[in-house]
């Protein structure tokens, strides 16, 4: 069976989601074989082999952090070119795909970015204009480097063995470059990450305002959900720009997504539409977000959210 290699996001010991989704889409068409760069390797190990990880070639040296993205870049080339794999997996983050580019690159390859989904022959499938369009494509030269969106695949379990298989590889002066200088850890509550949350609650212009993303706040919690924002909505100063859902924010596809009171133009909907259910709550039953609806409430979503805060309450409870 053809190996596939998988770079792995971690934060040092713990596996994130995306990369069991990854291991997931790599088993389907290979081996997965994951490249674990920087310390915590053997924390990690068990969580990768749940999701059916062969192999874990590990990395352990600080330049991965010290350094910008460009040593991962090195380390997957020295891999493709050792290792000859049917495929190289990453997650389409803004560092993902950085580090597919620059290996595209290294390795004369195409690169698939953005990717929701894998069909024999490694054809990756796409939203391209601005979701308005879903296009299969296929690398035509070298190995297929595919940053595949997170969210779009769901992650199942299988055994697998994860060996640990360390990698003597020296990054070149060349790619140490540009070195992080500092990190901040970003306050984060009780909910999940946006990118990564199954459940997504987002508000928009129709909330009028900043203080009455409480409400948003209140329904997500209810539901173990993440908070996303419409551009309009962080341009007014009303939700904190990182927050933001769009073409120009950040793409989600969990397995439910809420609108709101947001209209759904364009560039919202190219940051969200790929989501498995969608559910939206609007007084305009004229509003473009319908067209992409599997579940849609025309009203004022000031008399919606709190009943459906309510009725999620009285479920719990029972």
């Amino acid at each position: 069976m053809a190996e596939i290699l998988v770079l792995a996001e971690h934060d040092g010991e713990t596996v994130k989601k995306v990369t069991t989704e990854l291991i997931t889409l790599a088993r389907a068409h290979g081996e997965p074989s994951v490249v674990w760069t920087g310390g915590g390797a053997e924390g990690g190990r068990a969580r990768l082999a749940e999701f059916g990880a062969a192999k874990v070639y590990v990395a352990d040296s600080g330049d991965y952090d010290d350094y910008v993205v460009a040593p991962k870049a090195e380390l997957l080339a020295h891999l493709v070119e050792t290792t000859s794999p049917a495929a190289v997996l990453v997650a389409a983050t803004s560092e993902g795909r950085e580090v597919a580019g620059r290996l595209a690159i290294k390795t004369g390859s195409g690169v698939l970015t953005d990717v929701t989904g894998v069909a024999d022959g490694m054809v990756g499938e796409q939203s391209v204009f601005g979701g308005a369009i879903t296009v299969q494509s296929r690398v035509r030269a070298g190995t297929p480097i595919i940053a595949v969106r997170p969210n779009a695949v769901t992650p199942e379990a299988a055994d697998g063995a994860a060996e640990l298989e360390p990698v003597a590889f020296t990054v070149s002066d060349a790619a140490k470059t540009a070195r992080v200088t500092g990190k901040v850890v970003a306050e984060r509550g009780a909910r999940p990450e946006l990118t990564e949350a199954s459940i997504v609650v987002s508000g928009g212009r129709g909330l009028g305002s900043g203080e009455h993303f409480a409400l948003i706040e209140q329904l997500a919690d209810s539901l173990g959900a993440a908070v996303g924002a419409s551009r309009a909505a962080t341009d007014a100063g009303w939700y904190p720009h990182q927050f933001q859902v769009g073409q120009t924010g950040k793409t989600v596809s969990p397995q439910l997504y809420m609108a709101i009171g947001i209209s759904g133009a364009i560039q919202h909907r190219a940051g969200m539409q790929t989501s498995k259910t969608i559910m939206v709550v609007n007084k305009d039953p004229e509003a473009p977000i319908f067209e992409l609806a599997d579940f849609g409430v025309v009203g004022d979503l000031f008399k919606v959210v709190p009943q459906l805060v309510e009725e999620i309450g009285k479920r719990e409870a029972g």
